[in-house]
């Protein structure tokens, strides 16, 4: 009983992790990369697609995203999804492919997206605290079973033994936290 529940609670906690950074890589930087346009989805061919099925993302440059389609004919449609996405930048378009340039971050709004990303690694914290409490319980209850309790020795054990997880865990959305924050400061 006690190597699943922290098992589960483990893999639960990287989950947590892994939805963190997934946060993360929403939050723009100022940086070109591809996964600014990774929710963008496209009317073509009569149905609605993600953009990386129409057509090729690059960085020519750092603040430059070359949108390059595999069949022309769906250049408009990209535009016209980039411009009702959130993206906030306008394609420009030469006719064989769509260049998006990232504007530089102001200090303001870098301030702004540092404090997002505090908040975000808040969230994924008290996401860990919340399984941490989970698997307490369970223990609580495991206790208090009558066909097969566990003694006080083994919760307690089993008790520090999430919390070491949750610490590990913690530390983790600190590191990344740190390293979006720096990423957001460069310049």
């Amino acid at each position: 009983m006690i190597p699943e529940l922290l098992k589960d609670t483990e893999e639960k906690m990287k989950k947590a992790i892994e939805a963190t950074r997934h946060e993360y890589s929403l939050v723009r930087t100022g940086r070109a990369h591809p996964g600014i346009l990774e929710h963008v989805k496209v009317e073509a061919y009569g149905q609605v697609v993600a953009l990386n099925q129409v057509a090729a993302v690059s960085i020519p440059e750092s603040r430059q995203l070359l949108i390059t389609p595999y069949d022309r004919t769906v250049i408009g449609a990209i535009e016209k999804a980039i411009l009702k996405s959130d993206v906030g930048m306008t394609p420009n378009s030469d006719g064989n492919s769509i260049r998006l340039n990232i504007p530089a971050l102001t200090e303001q709004r870098r301030k702004d997206l540092i404090k997002q990303v505090q908040q975000k690694a808040e969230a994924g914290r008290v996401s860990l605290r919340n399984y941490r409490q989970e698997a307490i319980k369970k223990l609580q209850l495991a206790k208090k079973d009558k066909e097969s309790p566990l003694s006080e020795n083994e919760e307690k054990r089993t008790s520090e033994q999430v919390q070491k997880l949750v610490d590990k865990y913690i530390v983790e959305i600190d590191n990344l936290t740190k390293t979006k924050e720096t990423e957001l400061l460069e310049v």
